[in-house]
């Protein structure tokens, strides 16, 4: 099929929900992807976080297909052993006590947003319902989750939205501020993604945790983006040195199906008895095997490359000219530049480089294991889009 034809059909048949790039993309390997009309591409966003060994990752494709030859579905009625082993997997590799499976980022911050709420119902009774999310976060697209979103821009026309949500500035002070009798929880990205690719200042994320632990207020991290070897460990609050009591991943967990997922520490390992929650796709056995090919290679040595190269990509371009500032953690990097993120983005597709927004920064996501001559082809390309 044309381009062209794509396009008319697209346009007729499909919710007009997305601002799409002039291409489609067909078929690839690793950090190359191809369009119908053959042009080639690499990919420094896969799939916004999502394909985090590439595309056609030969090890995860056989561990999907096997599970595929014995059942694609079973519901969450009986047990299914890939579910089981993911879940235990998690945990070993965490030190979470249980996890609950969803289909997407969003599901699994509704599942923390309701296990915080019944956490808090049972110890303390109905009005400590409060959750405190930051200004410039985001946490999804449901109702809930949108409600938790901390943008203004993104509170209109759905109204009324979800109470019980607090915004506060990105710090210590910001959160104790409004921290009063009612609330039941802070959540936190550790990096905001969609808000700028913006980290958040280790020590004061260090203050939060212990505001919290005293005064019995859930943590919760939102590693729906940074999570699993994204930013360098296997989850970001790794690296800020704290312990979260409920954790929420999605994105490159089954590194290209969807799938999320809700660990619960200590403290929240009971919160959730038969009936309070459910999902009927949520720990798909496809998924799970997939997700399993995922994280068994998610190890120590992967983390170090990542942050080489991390290291690498930082120095290379924070000296392209008309480069503000880099920011970000690991393979999550934002460039803040003197040009408008989206007329960067089509400039370097047109020269055969994926890259993505976030606001006013354009935002790089390459799959983990990217090797040296695409990142060196990535810098190359943006120094030629930025410096013209």
């Amino acid at each position: 099929m044309e381009f062209s034809e794509l396009k008319k059909i697209d346009k007729q048949y499909i919710a007009n929900t997305y601002n799409r790039f002039e291409t489609d993309i067909v078929y690839g390997e690793g950090a190359t992807l191809f369009s119908q009309d053959g042009k080639k591409y690499v990919d420094f966003g896969s799939g916004i976080a999502v394909n985090i060994f590439g595309v056609n990752d030969r090890e995860w494709k056989e561990a999907v297909i096997s599970q595929l030859e014995k059942v694609q579905h079973a519901s969450n009625l009986y047990y299914t052993q890939p579910q089981s082993a993911l879940a235990e997997l998690l945990c070993k590799k965490t030190g979470a006590k249980k996890v609950f499976f969803s289909n997407s980022g969003a599901e699994a911050n509704e599942c923390a947003i309701k296990a915080a709420r019944k956490y808090s119902f049972c110890k303390y009774g109905e009005n400590r319902y409060e959750i405190i999310t930051l200004k410039n976060s985001f946490h999804g697209r449901t109702l809930a989750t949108l409600s938790a979103t901390g943008q203004d821009s993104m509170h209109q026309y759905f109204m009324p939205f979800l109470e019980g949500f607090r915004y506060a500035d990105p710090n210590y002070a910001g959160v104790k501020k409004l921290i009063s009798d009612k609330t039941c929880a802070v959540f936190l990205e550790l990096v905001q993604g969609e808000g700028g690719v913006r980290p958040l200042d280790t020590e004061e994320v260090k203050q939060i945790e212990r505001l919290c632990k005293k005064q019995d207020i859930l943590l919760m991290i939102d590693e729906v983006q940074t999570g699993n070897g994204r930013t360098g460990t296997l989850y970001a609050y790794e690296q800020y040195g704290i312990q979260p009591d409920i954790v929420t991943t999605a994105k490159g967990l089954a590194g290209g199906l969807p799938l999320g997922a809700t660990m619960f520490f200590d403290k929240c390992e009971t919160v959730f008895g038969a009936g309070d929650h459910g999902s009927t796709f949520g720990g798909n056995p496809v998924a799970c095997a997939g997700a399993l090919s995922i994280l068994k290679r998610l190890d120590k040595q992967l983390f170090l490359e990542v942050q080489g190269k991390s290291v690498y990509l930082f120095t290379h371009l924070g000296r392209i000219k008309n480069v503000l500032n880099v920011s970000g953690l690991g393979l999550m990097i934002g460039l803040e530049t003197t040009k408008p993120s989206r007329e960067v983005a089509e400039a370097c597709l047109a020269r055969g480089l994926i890259v993505l927004t976030a606001k006013n920064k354009v935002r790089l996501l390459p799959p983990l294991n990217i090797k040296k001559d695409e990142m060196d082809f990535a810098i190359k390309i943006l120094n030629e889009v930025l410096s013209e």
